[in-house]
């Protein structure tokens, strides 16, 4: 997803916009105004038409966003922090910090999403109704209402990891007990929707429907990479299952003090460690790390001067791992605070340094072992 613009908080959750997000918002007004209202024969002024186009796109994607907060009150309630909600151009995504526990969870979650929309088509549906009377406050309800139940429909398609996905995995999960196996096949079947998809976009640019046969197709390839990366991580998640950063981490680690100066650094031991890495230790004080992209940041004629504690990354802006932590949890920690090595930590006392490196060569040797 990259980088959101962030707007507000609900319920301590940051809610957020994708820079696709407006993309998609423009376009969506456009359509409105100029296709779907000036359809229905509305009379109103260009500037009533745009400004209801307007609003119906933003009662839209607060549809999106009641969908996605649907997923994550569910999530909260069920001891799942949700790390931030994000608006962009195929709709909304809720990020959370851990993937559920037990096929319950994983099945609430997952229906939330759907059932908020499905709610939401009803309510629309029943406002189209009430304003029969006013035209355009009709045309607005029923579009929504249309739109609404269609996201809750098209979200329960049976491909992983659309929420249909999620809820197949679940039942799967809840039969078998097997997590991996049902991410596996609940992968597989949103591998098949995907190629649905394209298929479908195909045959709608032979029979001329260019821009429906592009947009279904784009879907289908956007899903197929989701699919793929989930039946990817399942198998990541199989293989380190059971295994803790003290099996992995190295227990011999090029260290520092506080005290050392830039200069002498540079000069005594980064010729000897390739990596340019070091643990920052001063006893009776929380450890740090020192990198090279620090070191590179200090003006040359200040080497002699600066010392390591000045710009070492600290303990504060690390990831706190200790031996005991599931490998899979300290991996997916370091890469989302985009960090190469993590010291591995029993209160302030260093007991080794983890490195991305080091997983990825013992998930390697995993492999070539079977």
């Amino acid at each position: 997803m990259g980088k959101s613009i962030k707007l507000f908080r609900i319920n301590g959750i940051p809610i957020g916009l994708h820079p696709s997000w407006f993309i998609i918002f423009l376009f969506l007004t456009w359509s409105l105004a100029n296709g779907y209202f000036a359809d229905q024969g509305l009379s109103l002024p260009f500037a009533g038409i745009w400004a209801l186009g307007i609003a119906t796109s933003l009662l839209f994607f607060g549809s999106v966003l009641a969908h996605e907060l649907g997923h994550a009150f569910v999530a909260l309630r069920n001891n799942i922090p949700v790390k931030s909600i994000s608006l962009f151009f195929l709709g909304g995504v809720a990020q959370i910090e851990r993937e559920p526990r037990a096929p319950g969870e994983e099945f609430r979650i997952a229906i939330a999403g759907p059932m908020v929309s499905l709610t939401l088509a009803v309510i629309f549906n029943s406002l189209s109704q009430f304003s029969a009377g006013l035209p355009y406050l009709a045309a607005a309800f029923d579009y929504l209402g249309r739109v609404n139940l269609l996201l809750g429909a098209f979200n329960l398609i049976p491909g992983f990891p659309m929420d249909g996905g999620r809820i197949l995995r679940a039942l799967i999960w809840k039969l078998t007990g097997d997590n991996y196996r049902a991410t596996r096949a609940a992968s597989f079947t949103g591998q098949l929707v995907a190629f649905g998809f394209i298929a479908f976009g195909v045959f709608n640019v032979i029979t001329g429907n260019l821009m429906n046969g592009i947009w279904m197709g784009f879907i289908g390839l956007f899903l197929l990479n989701l699919a793929g990366s989930a039946a990817a991580q399942a198998n990541l998640q199989q293989k380190l299952d059971g295994v803790n950063v003290e099996q992995v981490m190295n227990r011999y680690y090029p260290s520092i003090t506080g005290e050392t100066t830039i200069a002498q650094l540079v000069s005594n031991t980064l010729a000897v460690n390739a990596q340019g890495t070091y643990l920052v230790v001063d006893p009776g004080t929380p450890p740090g790390i020192l990198t090279l992209g620090e070191i590179a940041r200090v003006p040359r004629h200040l080497w002699n001067q600066i010392r390591a504690r000045e710009v070492m990354k600290p303990l504060e802006r690390l990831v706190q791992i200790s031996p005991d932590t599931p490998l899979l949890t300290a991996l997916q920690e370091m890469e989302a605070a985009d960090l190469r090595f993590v010291p591995v930590l029993e209160g302030f006392q260093v007991k080794g340094i983890l490195s991305r490196e080091q997983v990825h060569n013992y998930l390697r040797l995993r492999t070539q072992l079977g």
